[in-house]
């Protein structure tokens, strides 16, 4: 929940400071996905079904936008998520294409090839870990990030000992626990949500192989405010997309702050603002306007001016399309919530190590 309303509210900001589009006031739809398929099914079927929406902003969930895509690609309808991140809605980054890509489908955010590479070389590089193990809980982001940590931490010359998944809804974590302390890992990584986490963290302490909250490593689906209070999360790592700096940053969440009276509670408000302003720059490039002041969005030639982005730059870098869709300037941080950090702004401040691909 914080993850959508924290881009909803991005979405607000980018529409606040663009006054009008075209002339024309802009008028934003928000559907919830749930974070899941058939939320995801739900909320692309009803946008789909108004023949005035030129444009989509979301997912929120990778998990929901892949039945989502495949609605909205059959329409021809241009879809930018801020914070989908799970491989197999683009690429592997080498030129393969991920089983769930759909021509229409873009995102600001990295793509978590990077972020598993990332979360991967601070575990052996600086931890010193030898031995992980992982879990994921079937989605489509858990599982691509728990993968992409693996097949890194791999590559390095570490070894995954224990590779296994919890299901939605599960609140026992002791079986899976047991099978990931009996291994022996050095480091646990498990990109998973609430409120399957908070269970985990919790009942890790009845381990004494897990016992060492150092060895516990989540993703950016657990940076956010309600999970790192929890006491038992102290001491944990997180990877996750870097925190944008600079003047526009600083700008954009003074005018967040104001609008919403608090600073942003999640990872992907900057990415979210981002795939906005692309849009609407793209929207308004295409645009044909009649003599009478109406505005005429061609789907196909919007989605084409969107493959066309080469060096937008935005809050989070300078963004440049893909063939698959990736269009992100990646960059992710490993931070550490101890003790001493009280919000997450905090914890997002407390970096131990800076990624980003070569």
């Amino acid at each position: 929940a914080s993850l959508g309303t924290d881009q909803v509210r991005a979405i607000e900001v980018a529409i606040a400071d663009r006054g009008t589009l075209l002339d024309h006031d802009v008028e934003l739809q928000s559907e919830d996905d749930q974070c899941k398929a058939e939320g995801g099914t739900t909320a692309a079927q009803k946008l789909v079904s108004d023949a005035q929406i030129v444009g989509i902003l979301g997912t929120s969930c990778s998990g929901a936008a892949v039945p989502a895509m495949e609605i909205v690609a059959d329409k021809g309808i241009v879809m930018i998520s801020g914070s989908n991140t799970a491989p197999n809605l683009t690429s592997d980054l080498r030129g393969k294409a991920g089983d769930a890509n759909q021509k229409g489908y873009f995102r600001t955010a990295h793509n978590d090839v990077i972020q598993g590479q990332a979360a991967a070389t601070y575990a052996f590089d600086e931890l010193g870990a030898k031995r992980a193990a992982t879990i994921h809980d079937g989605d489509p982001y858990t599982e691509g990030l728990a993968n992409a940590f693996g097949a890194s931490f791999t590559e390095l010359g570490g070894e995954v000992v224990e590779a296994t998944a919890i299901s939605k809804g599960d609140t026992d974590m002791r079986p899976v626990l047991t099978e990931v302390s009996a291994a022996k890992p050095d480091v646990v990584f498990f990109p998973i949500f609430q409120p399957e986490a908070d269970f985990i963290v919790k009942q890790a302490k009845d381990f004494a192989e897990l016992s060492d909250t150092e060895k516990l490593f989540a993703a950016d689906g657990l940076l956010s405010d309600t999970f790192i209070v929890i006491k038992e999360t102290e001491g944990m790592h997180f990877s996750g997309p870097a925190t944008p700096t600079g003047a526009a940053y600083e700008e954009f969440v003074g005018k967040y702050e104001e609008k919403f009276g608090e600073k942003p509670i999640q990872s992907f408000h900057a990415h979210t603002y981002d795939a906005t302003n692309m849009l609407f720059d793209a929207i308004e490039k295409v645009a044909v306007r009649d003599d009478d002041g109406t505005v005429h969005v061609d789907r196909k030639e919007l989605m084409d001016e969107v493959y066309q982005v080469k060096g937008y730059e935005g809050l989070t870098g300078s963004l440049t399309c893909d063939k698959f869709g990736d269009c992100a300037d990646p960059k992710i941080d490993i931070v550490q919530n101890t003790d001493k950090e009280k919000t997450i702004d905090q914890v997002r401040g407390n970096v131990k190590f800076k990624f980003e691909p070569e």
